[in-house]
Protein backbone atom coordinates (compact mmCIF):
# COMPACT_ATOMS: atom_id res chain seq x y z
CA UNK A 1 0.00 0.00 0.00
CA UNK A 2 0.89 3.36 -0.48
CA UNK A 3 -0.01 6.37 1.25
CA UNK A 4 0.22 9.99 1.47
CA UNK A 5 0.39 10.77 5.71
CA UNK A 6 3.18 10.79 7.80
CA UNK A 7 5.19 7.64 6.96
CA UNK A 8 8.75 6.20 7.83
CA UNK A 9 10.26 6.43 4.35
CA UNK A 10 13.72 5.97 5.89
CA UNK A 11 12.79 3.59 8.45
CA UNK A 12 14.80 5.56 11.41
CA UNK A 13 12.57 5.70 13.97
CA UNK A 14 12.80 2.05 14.29
CA UNK A 15 9.87 0.49 16.60
CA UNK A 16 12.07 -2.94 17.12
CA UNK A 17 12.71 -1.94 20.83
CA UNK A 18 9.44 -0.24 21.64
CA UNK A 19 7.05 -2.55 24.01
CA UNK A 20 3.97 -4.28 22.10
CA UNK A 21 1.36 -3.00 24.16
CA UNK A 22 1.34 0.41 22.19
CA UNK A 23 0.81 -1.49 18.63
CA UNK A 24 4.20 -1.61 17.13
CA UNK A 25 2.31 -2.97 13.89
CA UNK A 26 1.71 0.78 12.16
CA UNK A 27 -1.67 0.27 9.67
CA UNK A 28 0.62 1.75 7.26
CA UNK A 29 2.55 -1.69 7.43
CA UNK A 30 -0.35 -3.89 6.90
CA UNK A 31 -0.94 -5.99 4.20
CA UNK A 32 -3.64 -7.15 3.51
CA UNK A 33 -7.35 -6.59 4.30
CA UNK A 34 -9.81 -7.48 6.80
CA UNK A 35 -13.17 -9.16 5.43
CA UNK A 36 -16.66 -7.68 6.42
CA UNK A 37 -19.70 -7.12 4.31
CA UNK A 38 -20.69 -3.91 3.49
CA UNK A 39 -23.76 -4.16 5.32
CA UNK A 40 -21.60 -4.02 8.93
CA UNK A 41 -20.86 -0.60 8.05
CA UNK A 42 -23.92 0.61 7.03
CA UNK A 43 -26.08 2.95 9.12
CA UNK A 44 -29.97 2.46 8.89
CA UNK A 45 -30.26 5.23 6.45
CA UNK A 46 -31.79 8.10 8.86
CA UNK A 47 -31.29 10.51 6.33
CA UNK A 48 -27.83 11.81 8.11
CA UNK A 49 -29.93 13.45 10.78
CA UNK A 50 -27.07 12.00 13.63
CA UNK A 51 -29.92 10.09 15.46
CA UNK A 52 -29.08 6.60 13.65
CA UNK A 53 -29.07 3.59 16.35
CA UNK A 54 -26.22 1.63 14.40
CA UNK A 55 -22.64 1.96 15.83
CA UNK A 56 -20.05 2.75 12.79
CA UNK A 57 -17.62 0.25 14.44
CA UNK A 58 -18.42 -2.98 14.83
CA UNK A 59 -17.16 -5.12 17.20
CA UNK A 60 -15.57 -7.40 14.77
CA UNK A 61 -13.48 -3.92 13.02
CA UNK A 62 -13.02 -2.70 16.79
CA UNK A 63 -11.03 -6.03 17.20
CA UNK A 64 -9.20 -5.79 14.33
CA UNK A 65 -8.33 -1.74 14.20
CA UNK A 66 -7.13 -2.88 17.71
CA UNK A 67 -4.98 -5.11 16.82
CA UNK A 68 -3.18 -2.57 14.63
CA UNK A 69 -2.43 -0.20 17.15
CA UNK A 70 -5.94 1.97 16.76
CA UNK A 71 -7.53 2.91 20.70
CA UNK A 72 -11.50 2.80 19.49
CA UNK A 73 -13.70 5.51 21.32
CA UNK A 74 -16.76 5.06 21.41
CA UNK A 75 -18.87 4.22 18.64
CA UNK A 76 -17.10 6.37 15.69
CA UNK A 77 -13.67 7.88 16.90
CA UNK A 78 -10.27 7.11 17.64
CA UNK A 79 -7.04 7.80 18.35
CA UNK A 80 -3.33 6.12 17.60
CA UNK A 81 0.10 6.56 18.92
CA UNK A 82 2.48 8.14 15.85
CA UNK A 83 5.83 7.13 14.66
CA UNK A 84 6.86 10.36 14.66
CA UNK A 85 5.63 11.46 18.28
CA UNK A 86 7.61 7.74 19.68
CA UNK A 87 10.71 8.71 17.67
CA UNK A 88 10.99 12.48 18.91
CA UNK A 89 9.93 10.79 22.54
CA UNK A 90 13.31 8.93 21.96
CA UNK A 91 15.11 11.94 20.74
CA UNK A 92 14.95 10.57 17.26
CA UNK A 93 13.56 13.74 15.34
CA UNK A 94 9.80 15.25 14.62
CA UNK A 95 7.79 14.90 11.74
CA UNK A 96 7.43 17.73 8.77
CA UNK A 97 4.75 19.27 10.84
CA UNK A 98 7.50 20.61 13.52
CA UNK A 99 10.04 21.53 10.78
CA UNK A 100 7.29 23.68 8.88
CA UNK A 101 5.14 24.74 12.08
CA UNK A 102 7.09 24.31 14.91
CA UNK A 103 4.75 21.59 16.75
CA UNK A 104 6.13 19.82 19.57
CA UNK A 105 5.85 15.67 17.92
CA UNK A 106 6.17 14.54 20.80
CA UNK A 107 3.08 16.09 22.36
CA UNK A 108 0.99 15.68 19.28
CA UNK A 109 -1.95 13.80 19.53
CA UNK A 110 -3.31 11.91 16.41
CA UNK A 111 -7.42 11.34 16.47
CA UNK A 112 -10.66 11.17 14.51
CA UNK A 113 -14.33 12.06 15.38
CA UNK A 114 -15.18 9.76 12.24
CA UNK A 115 -13.83 6.86 11.16
CA UNK A 116 -15.77 6.95 7.93
CA UNK A 117 -15.01 8.84 4.74
CA UNK A 118 -16.23 9.94 1.32
CA UNK A 119 -13.24 8.73 -0.88
CA UNK A 120 -11.59 5.19 -1.51
CA UNK A 121 -8.33 6.78 -2.57
CA UNK A 122 -5.95 4.43 -4.58
CA UNK A 123 -2.94 5.52 -1.91
CA UNK A 124 -5.33 5.08 1.19
CA UNK A 125 -2.87 4.00 3.72
CA UNK A 126 -5.97 2.40 5.97
CA UNK A 127 -6.55 -0.70 3.09
CA UNK A 128 -10.58 0.55 2.34
CA UNK A 129 -11.57 -0.88 5.97
CA UNK A 130 -13.19 2.08 7.63
CA UNK A 131 -16.86 2.86 6.80
CA UNK A 132 -17.71 5.34 3.68
CA UNK A 133 -20.53 7.50 3.80
CA UNK A 134 -22.30 10.67 1.98
CA UNK A 135 -23.48 11.88 5.67
CA UNK A 136 -23.94 10.88 8.75
CA UNK A 137 -25.71 7.99 9.27
CA UNK A 138 -24.80 6.35 12.87
CA UNK A 139 -25.06 6.68 16.04
CA UNK A 140 -23.74 9.98 17.65
CA UNK A 141 -21.12 10.22 20.67
CA UNK A 142 -20.60 13.32 22.74
CA UNK A 143 -17.85 15.16 21.88
CA UNK A 144 -16.62 16.18 25.18
CA UNK A 145 -16.23 12.33 26.22
CA UNK A 146 -14.90 12.42 22.92
CA UNK A 147 -11.99 14.68 23.64
CA UNK A 148 -11.70 13.43 27.17
CA UNK A 149 -11.25 10.01 26.41
CA UNK A 150 -8.91 10.41 23.56
CA UNK A 151 -6.60 12.30 25.93
CA UNK A 152 -7.10 9.31 28.72
CA UNK A 153 -5.85 6.85 25.76
CA UNK A 154 -3.18 8.62 23.83
CA UNK A 155 -1.81 9.66 27.39
CA UNK A 156 -1.44 5.57 28.42
CA UNK A 157 0.19 4.98 25.28
CA UNK A 158 2.61 7.84 26.05
CA UNK A 159 3.13 6.10 29.36
CA UNK A 160 4.28 2.49 27.71
CA UNK A 161 7.24 4.46 26.34
CA UNK A 162 8.86 4.62 29.80
CA UNK A 163 11.99 2.87 29.36
CA UNK A 164 12.31 2.88 25.90
CA UNK A 165 15.84 3.86 24.80
CA UNK A 166 15.83 7.29 24.62
CA UNK A 167 13.24 8.65 25.98
CA UNK A 168 13.93 10.67 28.97
CA UNK A 169 11.85 11.74 31.98
CA UNK A 170 11.41 15.51 30.61
CA UNK A 171 10.44 14.39 27.20
CA UNK A 172 7.90 11.61 28.83
CA UNK A 173 6.70 14.46 30.91
CA UNK A 174 5.76 16.93 28.38
CA UNK A 175 4.13 14.11 26.23
CA UNK A 176 1.56 13.20 29.08
CA UNK A 177 0.62 16.71 28.61
CA UNK A 178 -0.69 17.07 24.77
CA UNK A 179 -0.76 20.29 22.93
CA UNK A 180 -1.08 19.59 19.78
CA UNK A 181 -4.13 17.61 18.31
CA UNK A 182 -3.54 16.12 14.43
CA UNK A 183 -7.40 15.43 13.55
CA UNK A 184 -6.52 13.68 10.05
CA UNK A 185 -5.83 10.03 11.43
CA UNK A 186 -8.58 8.40 8.93
CA UNK A 187 -11.99 9.20 7.76
CA UNK A 188 -12.99 12.54 7.25
CA UNK A 189 -13.38 14.45 10.80
CA UNK A 190 -15.24 16.96 9.18
CA UNK A 191 -18.55 14.87 8.84
CA UNK A 192 -19.15 14.62 12.54
CA UNK A 193 -21.76 16.70 13.53
CA UNK A 194 -20.55 17.90 16.81
CA UNK A 195 -17.24 19.16 15.09
CA UNK A 196 -17.02 22.71 15.99
CA UNK A 197 -18.00 21.80 19.82
CA UNK A 198 -14.82 19.01 19.88
CA UNK A 199 -12.75 21.76 18.51
CA UNK A 200 -13.55 24.73 20.61
CA UNK A 201 -13.27 22.44 23.78
CA UNK A 202 -9.73 21.11 22.39
CA UNK A 203 -8.90 25.08 22.17
CA UNK A 204 -10.24 25.58 25.43
CA UNK A 205 -7.70 23.05 27.26
CA UNK A 206 -5.10 24.99 25.06
CA UNK A 207 -4.47 22.04 22.54
CA UNK A 208 -4.04 23.66 18.98
CA UNK A 209 -5.94 21.95 16.31
CA UNK A 210 -4.77 20.55 12.26
CA UNK A 211 -7.69 19.46 10.75
CA UNK A 212 -7.58 17.65 7.08
CA UNK A 213 -10.78 16.97 5.04
CA UNK A 214 -11.22 15.85 1.26
CA UNK A 215 -13.15 18.84 0.19
CA UNK A 216 -16.57 17.10 -0.25
CA UNK A 217 -18.17 19.06 2.27
CA UNK A 218 -18.11 22.28 1.64
CA UNK A 219 -21.25 23.48 3.84
CA UNK A 220 -19.21 21.56 6.56
CA UNK A 221 -16.35 23.82 5.81
CA UNK A 222 -18.69 27.13 5.82
CA UNK A 223 -20.10 26.37 8.97
CA UNK A 224 -16.80 25.32 10.37
CA UNK A 225 -15.56 27.45 13.53
CA UNK A 226 -11.37 28.28 13.80
CA UNK A 227 -9.23 26.07 13.75
CA UNK A 228 -5.30 26.31 13.74
CA UNK A 229 -4.66 25.20 10.45
CA UNK A 230 -7.34 23.65 7.62
CA UNK A 231 -6.02 21.71 4.79
CA UNK A 232 -7.97 20.65 1.88
CA UNK A 233 -6.45 17.27 0.19
CA UNK A 234 -5.87 18.18 -3.45
CA UNK A 235 -5.09 15.06 -4.88
CA UNK A 236 -5.37 16.04 -8.26
CA UNK A 237 -6.22 19.14 -10.72
CA UNK A 238 -8.35 18.10 -13.16
CA UNK A 239 -11.95 15.97 -12.90
CA UNK A 240 -10.57 12.97 -14.78
CA UNK A 241 -7.63 12.32 -12.35
CA UNK A 242 -9.57 13.37 -9.25
CA UNK A 243 -11.89 10.86 -10.08
CA UNK A 244 -9.46 7.87 -10.69
CA UNK A 245 -7.12 8.55 -7.94
CA UNK A 246 -10.07 9.66 -4.73
CA UNK A 247 -12.68 7.36 -6.38
CA UNK A 248 -15.30 9.73 -5.09
CA UNK A 249 -18.73 8.44 -3.84
CA UNK A 250 -20.16 11.52 -4.62
CA UNK A 251 -21.58 11.95 -7.97
CA UNK A 252 -20.99 15.71 -7.97
CA UNK A 253 -17.50 15.09 -6.29
CA UNK A 254 -15.97 17.85 -8.48
CA UNK A 255 -18.69 20.82 -8.02
CA UNK A 256 -18.16 19.41 -4.45
CA UNK A 257 -14.26 20.05 -4.74
CA UNK A 258 -14.51 23.38 -6.69
CA UNK A 259 -16.76 24.35 -3.56
CA UNK A 260 -14.43 23.47 -1.07
CA UNK A 261 -11.74 25.45 -2.41
CA UNK A 262 -13.72 28.71 -2.52
CA UNK A 263 -14.88 28.05 1.16
CA UNK A 264 -11.29 27.80 2.35
CA UNK A 265 -10.76 31.19 0.60
CA UNK A 266 -13.19 32.70 2.62
CA UNK A 267 -11.59 31.28 5.76
CA UNK A 268 -9.40 33.88 8.06
CA UNK A 269 -6.91 31.03 9.55
CA UNK A 270 -4.44 29.24 7.88
CA UNK A 271 -5.68 26.94 5.17
CA UNK A 272 -2.99 24.66 3.09
CA UNK A 273 -3.28 22.62 0.65
CA UNK A 274 -2.32 19.44 0.46
CA UNK A 275 -0.49 17.61 -2.46
CA UNK A 276 0.34 13.97 -2.27
CA UNK A 277 2.08 13.30 -5.65
CA UNK A 278 1.97 9.19 -7.26
CA UNK A 279 4.06 9.35 -10.38
CA UNK A 280 1.99 8.05 -12.98
CA UNK A 281 -1.21 9.47 -11.58
CA UNK A 282 -1.36 12.92 -10.86
CA UNK A 283 2.42 14.88 -11.37
CA UNK A 284 2.05 15.65 -14.68
CA UNK A 285 -0.64 18.73 -14.58
CA UNK A 286 1.48 21.85 -13.21
CA UNK A 287 -1.16 24.06 -14.70
CA UNK A 288 -3.78 22.41 -13.81
CA UNK A 289 -2.94 23.03 -9.94
CA UNK A 290 -1.36 26.38 -10.28
CA UNK A 291 -5.18 27.28 -11.60
CA UNK A 292 -6.67 25.53 -8.27
CA UNK A 293 -4.56 28.52 -6.39
CA UNK A 294 -6.77 31.07 -7.79
CA UNK A 295 -9.49 29.75 -6.53
CA UNK A 296 -8.61 28.45 -3.02
CA UNK A 297 -5.60 31.30 -1.99
CA UNK A 298 -4.30 29.12 0.62
CA UNK A 299 -1.53 30.41 2.94
CA UNK A 300 0.59 27.05 2.20
CA UNK A 301 0.94 24.12 -0.33
CA UNK A 302 2.19 20.80 1.43
CA UNK A 303 3.74 18.68 -1.44
CA UNK A 304 4.69 15.09 -0.41
CA UNK A 305 5.86 11.99 -2.62
CA UNK A 306 3.53 9.59 -1.50
CA UNK A 307 4.90 6.51 0.72
CA UNK A 308 5.30 2.65 -0.45
CA UNK A 309 3.62 0.51 2.53
CA UNK A 310 3.12 -2.99 0.94
CA UNK A 311 0.82 -4.20 -1.27
CA UNK A 312 -2.73 -4.49 -1.10
CA UNK A 313 -5.72 -6.26 -2.53
CA UNK A 314 -7.24 -2.78 -2.71
CA UNK A 315 -4.38 -0.95 -5.23
CA UNK A 316 -2.40 -1.84 -7.49
CA UNK A 317 0.32 0.82 -7.06
CA UNK A 318 3.85 0.01 -6.42
CA UNK A 319 7.52 1.19 -5.83
CA UNK A 320 7.02 2.70 -9.46
CA UNK A 321 4.24 4.76 -8.12
CA UNK A 322 7.20 6.41 -5.56
CA UNK A 323 8.97 9.80 -6.53
CA UNK A 324 12.48 10.97 -4.88
CA UNK A 325 13.00 13.93 -2.79
CA UNK A 326 14.65 15.69 -5.97
CA UNK A 327 11.60 14.44 -8.10
CA UNK A 328 9.40 16.80 -5.26
CA UNK A 329 11.73 19.50 -5.14
CA UNK A 330 11.61 20.02 -8.94
CA UNK A 331 7.42 19.81 -8.99
CA UNK A 332 7.42 22.22 -6.19
CA UNK A 333 10.05 24.62 -7.91
CA UNK A 334 7.92 24.01 -10.75
CA UNK A 335 4.27 25.14 -9.21
CA UNK A 336 5.74 28.08 -7.17
CA UNK A 337 7.45 29.25 -10.64
CA UNK A 338 3.33 29.10 -11.94
CA UNK A 339 2.63 31.15 -9.56
CA UNK A 340 4.71 34.26 -10.71
CA UNK A 341 5.75 34.86 -7.51
CA UNK A 342 3.12 34.37 -4.89
CA UNK A 343 4.03 31.17 -3.61
CA UNK A 344 7.63 30.76 -2.77
CA UNK A 345 9.28 27.49 -1.98
CA UNK A 346 9.76 28.04 2.13
CA UNK A 347 10.72 25.06 3.85
CA UNK A 348 11.13 21.12 2.89
CA UNK A 349 11.25 17.94 5.38
CA UNK A 350 13.64 15.52 3.62
CA UNK A 351 13.16 12.77 5.67
CA UNK A 352 9.44 12.88 4.47
CA UNK A 353 10.43 13.89 1.24
CA UNK A 354 8.38 16.78 1.69
CA UNK A 355 8.16 20.16 0.60
CA UNK A 356 6.36 23.17 1.82
CA UNK A 357 5.32 26.25 -0.38
CA UNK A 358 3.82 29.78 1.12
CA UNK A 359 2.49 32.63 0.26
CA UNK A 360 5.46 34.79 0.06
CA UNK A 361 3.54 38.72 0.40
CA UNK A 362 1.96 36.94 4.05
CA UNK A 363 4.75 34.93 5.65
CA UNK A 364 7.87 36.37 4.30
CA UNK A 365 8.77 39.44 5.94
CA UNK A 366 12.43 41.07 5.07
CA UNK A 367 13.75 38.09 3.57
CA UNK A 368 12.76 35.97 6.34
CA UNK A 369 10.18 33.05 6.52
CA UNK A 370 7.41 33.01 9.26
CA UNK A 371 5.75 29.77 8.76
CA UNK A 372 5.98 28.87 12.25
CA UNK A 373 3.03 29.43 14.44
CA UNK A 374 2.87 31.38 17.89
CA UNK A 375 0.68 28.77 19.66
CA UNK A 376 -0.09 31.00 22.75
CA UNK A 377 -1.08 33.40 20.88
CA UNK A 378 -3.31 31.59 18.72
CA UNK A 379 -5.06 30.64 21.96
CA UNK A 380 -5.14 33.77 23.24
CA UNK A 381 -6.96 35.28 19.89
CA UNK A 382 -9.63 32.42 20.13
CA UNK A 383 -10.40 32.95 23.44
CA UNK A 384 -10.85 36.63 23.10
CA UNK A 385 -13.65 35.58 20.54
CA UNK A 386 -12.42 38.48 18.25
CA UNK A 387 -11.52 37.90 14.44
CA UNK A 388 -8.23 37.12 13.54
CA UNK A 389 -6.32 36.23 10.42
CA UNK A 390 -3.48 33.90 9.87
CA UNK A 391 -0.88 36.47 9.82
CA UNK A 392 -1.82 37.28 13.67
CA UNK A 393 -0.23 34.08 14.95
CA UNK A 394 3.16 33.64 12.65
CA UNK A 395 6.10 32.96 14.52
CA UNK A 396 9.77 32.83 12.52
CA UNK A 397 10.68 29.69 10.74
CA UNK A 398 14.08 28.42 12.27
CA UNK A 399 17.05 28.66 9.65
CA UNK A 400 17.52 24.51 9.68
CA UNK A 401 14.13 24.26 8.69
CA UNK A 402 14.07 26.94 5.51
CA UNK A 403 14.08 25.08 2.20
CA UNK A 404 18.07 24.30 1.06
CA UNK A 405 19.66 24.34 4.70
CA UNK A 406 22.02 21.58 5.26
CA UNK A 407 19.97 20.19 7.83
CA UNK A 408 17.01 19.17 5.25
CA UNK A 409 14.56 19.75 7.53
CA UNK A 410 16.19 18.00 10.56
CA UNK A 411 15.85 19.30 13.48
CA UNK A 412 19.78 19.27 14.68
CA UNK A 413 18.39 19.03 18.32
CA UNK A 414 17.86 15.76 17.68
CA UNK A 415 19.88 12.53 16.56
CA UNK A 416 19.69 10.82 13.50
CA UNK A 417 18.59 7.24 13.21
CA UNK A 418 18.90 5.00 10.60
CA UNK A 419 18.11 0.67 10.35
CA UNK A 420 20.95 -0.86 9.43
Amino acid sequence: MLEGGDGDEEGWDSDEDVPDEIGVVDMEDVVGKWVSSRRDWEGNGDGGKGDGKKAMVTPVIRTSLEKQGYKIIGSHSGVKICRWTKSRLRGRGGCYKHSFYGIESHRCMEATPSLACANKCVFCWRHHTNPVGKSWQWKMDDPLEIVDSAIELHTKMIKQMKGVPGVTAERLSEGLTPRHCTLSLVGEPIMYPEINVLVDELHRRRISTFLVMNAQFPEKIKMLNPVTQLYASVDAATKESLKAIDRPLFGDFWERFIDSLRELKDKQQRTVYRLTLVKGWNTEDVNAYSSLFTIGQPDFVEIKGVTYCGSSATSKLTMENVLWHADVKSFSEALASKSNGEYEVACEHVHSCCVLLAKASKFKVDGQWYTWIDYEKFHNLVASGEPFASRDDMAVTLSWAVYGADEGGFDPDQSRYKKE
